[in-house]
């Protein structure tokens, strides 16, 4: 049963790629709004689809509504795609820990594979632990667990690279499975690792994008051409190594507060347009 919702799933993915690239972007990119007018207007702004925080962290649940888990049915009433949800990130750390903390976390990213099977979401976003918490024999072995449980339930799992290449690195490498690979994080990328050519390194196991500047607040997370990241470059390999997935903004209103919530949005879709046009270019 799962596993036929899934190849559903999959099928109407493929079939909604055909013909043009998606626009998607982060949902919780500011400003406080409930989730139905949250959701269309990111509709009425011309985007195809939603990356949805799968928590009320980060105040999220300003409304009392409790509604995260309310988010996918929402988004497709309004006729939004949902390309991927983000796993909660506050105890990422503990990951590799022999104790409680670590087993709250790993429990907490099986339920979210088990979310995304049931909500019909083709893929989870999760933060490694960073540098200063190398991966350890546990650890791997929790990752596998998060492993047999994707390819049960047919759902990947893309690891998003932060500060923490070498505990990205070793998983990828150690873990050879179809349904592990990378969230592509351009913000992230340049503000951390920027000698690192790792979109050319992670090709192969590409499964998300998270494209914002390189400016602003942290030094991340503004609209794309409003820094100094290289996106013909970067559009130029996305194409080369023939990336089927959509043009997905993770960019947030931080140092955009003059701009209305619409106005932020519109922006976001133009650039995003840009990037298409980019890519098809190249």
């Amino acid at each position: 049963m799962e596993g036929s919702r899934n190849v559903r799933t999959f099928l109407r993915l493929e079939e909604t790629r055909k013909g043009w690239l998606m626009l998607t972007i982060y949902d919780w990119f500011g400003y406080q709004l409930p989730n139905r007018e949250r959701f269309r207007l990111i509709k009425d702004a011309g985007f195809d689809g939603v990356l949805l925080w799968w928590s009320n962290g980060f105040e999220r649940d300003c409304f009392g509504q409790n509604d995260y888990r309310k988010g996918p049915e929402i988004a497709r009433e309004v006729g939004l795609f949902i390309e991927n949800i983000h796993a909660p990130v506050q105890s990422e750390n503990n990951l590799w820990l022999d104790n409680l903390e670590g087993e709250m976390v790993t429990d907490c990213y099986l339920q979210c594979i088990a979310d995304c099977a049931e909500f019909e979401i083709p893929t989870m976003v999760l933060h490694l632990p960073n540098e200063e918490n190398p991966c350890n024999t546990l650890g791997l072995d929790r990752i596998k667990r998060i492993t047999e449980k994707a390819e049960q339930l047919g759902v990947n799992v893309a690891l998003e690279n932060l500060w923490n290449i070498s505990n990205l690195s070793y998983v990828l490498d150690q873990v050879d499975s179809l349904r592990i690979g990378i969230c592509y994080d351009s913000g992230h990328h340049y503000r951390h690792y920027p000698e690192i050519d790792l979109l050319s390194k992670y090709s192969s196991r590409l499964m998300a994008l998270h494209l914002h500047d390189n400016n602003g607040s942290y030094a991340q997370h503004g609209l794309p051409f409003d820094g100094t990241i290289d996106w013909s470059t970067i559009m130029q390999k996305i194409a080369n190594i023939n990336y089927s997935g959509a043009i997905a903004i993770e960019a947030m209103n931080w140092d955009y507060k003059e701009l209305t919530a619409i106005e932020f949005l519109h922006k976001a879709s133009e650039r995003a347009r840009k990037l298409e046009a980019l890519k098809i270019e190249a």
